[in-house]
């Protein structure tokens, strides 16, 4: 190792969905069923709220919380759904940079953050960056939230929980008595309640619930790249008690500075534009995939998001699996990317009818052998 590079960079690797993107770039014509983001673009009048924005010179930094306009529109959504006088918001540099900057002021060498396995590849990544202990909680083979596993997991040196439902990469949602037992466990114990909630407009069967209903000191982490297809604007917003906004700000002046401010223009445009049409179609994509694989594949049927956590075949390996896959020309991510076992995939059903009939018929030849 070059004798400069910093002894943290050690402690994770390079993402490996990144890897599989790399690929894909050198495939021609692949099937993907990889990508985490929407398959339709970022609606107009979101681009012309951008352009509009450009073009009327608004284009310097914005203030490190964010535009007046949106916080204040975020901030107007947020009370109304979870009232509380100590709760305050600020625009991100997109839900990661909210992630890192949650991470970075509050974690301290030592702490231990209590998540489910398998889990979002960032969270022990930037724990790790920070000198703190993952601790991975075992959800397998349903992927529930149970709130006994979190409390069995919780030490004298236990700083935060960190939920994400519906959950990047299985899609799977949490009960509302699943969330509410963790969000009391977390107030009981003193010990800070991190929601990652990217996903929450993308919710197939009932109402989206977050553990802020339960907790009022819950952090909250959401935006608008999966929900409005704007993953490379970055813009997300996080909302919690004031003091540790006010120093996620501080941290924030210090890094990512501030969210561009054209996109947190279109952004404001967003909160107004109806989704419903999208979610429909993406539950009837999430219907789709799991008709066509449920004779040949086990797995959790996803509530929400857009992916779908599958066993690989007989005892064969996840990563070998995809493998196989990708020979055949088949995009996939291996399940050990989110986990620390090695048998399930990730499939993302975000992409067109034909592409998943294509991909589902290529995924049950190879289970049969």
């Amino acid at each position: 190792m070059h004798p400069w590079i910093a002894q943290r960079t050690t402690t994770f690797d390079a993402s490996g969905i990144r890897k599989v993107f790399d690929l894909a770039a050198k495939l021609k014509d692949p099937i993907n069923l990889s990508i985490g983001q929407p398959d339709f673009d970022v609606p107009e009048s979101i681009q012309e709220a951008a352009i509009e924005a450009i073009r009327s010179g608004k284009n310097a930094y914005s203030p490190t919380q964010g535009i007046a306009p949106l916080r204040e529109a975020i901030a107007s959504e947020v009370q109304a759904k979870y009232p509380n006088p100590d709760r305050d918001v600020f625009v991100s540099s997109g839900t990661s940079g909210g992630l890192m900057l949650t991470m970075m002021s509050m974690i301290d060498p030592g702490d231990e953050v209590i998540y489910l396995d398998p889990y979002f590849v960032m969270y022990p990544a930037l724990l790790k960056m920070c000198g703190g202990v993952p601790v991975p909680v075992d959800s397998y083979p349903t992927f529930e939230l149970d709130p006994d596993k979190i409390a069995a997991a919780v030490t004298d040196k236990t700083k935060m929980i960190l939920l994400n439902s519906p959950a990047n990469p299985t899609g799977v949602t949490a009960t509302a008595e699943q969330l509410e037992a963790v969000a009391k466990l977390a107030a009981d114990k003193g010990i800070a309640l991190l929601s990652d909630e990217i996903y929450s407009r993308f919710h197939y069967d009932g109402e989206f619930v977050s553990p802020a209903q339960f907790n009022p000191d819950t952090i909250v982490i959401d935006g608008f790249s999966k929900s409005h297809a704007m993953t490379g604007w970055r813009v997300g917003y996080v909302h919690g008690p004031r003091e540790i906004m006010a120093t996620m700000l501080k941290v924030q002046q210090y890094s990512f500075v501030c969210s561009p401010q054209p996109a947190q223009w279109g952004a404001l445009r967003a909160m107004e534009v109806s989704l419903d049409g999208h979610i429909n179609d993406y539950r009837h994509k999430r219907d789709l995939i799991c008709d066509l694989l449920q004779d040949d594949f086990e797995f959790t049927r996803p509530g929400g998001a857009f992916y779908l956590f599958a066993k690989a075949p007989g005892n064969e390996g996840g990563e070998a699996f995809v493998h196989r896959a990708i020979e055949r020309g088949l995009l996939i991510i291996p399940g050990k990317i989110f986990s620390d076992k090695d048998t399930h995939f990730r499939i993302s059903f975000a992409a067109t009818d034909e592409t998943l009939r294509k991909g589902a018929a290529v995924l049950t030849e190879l289970a049969k052998g």
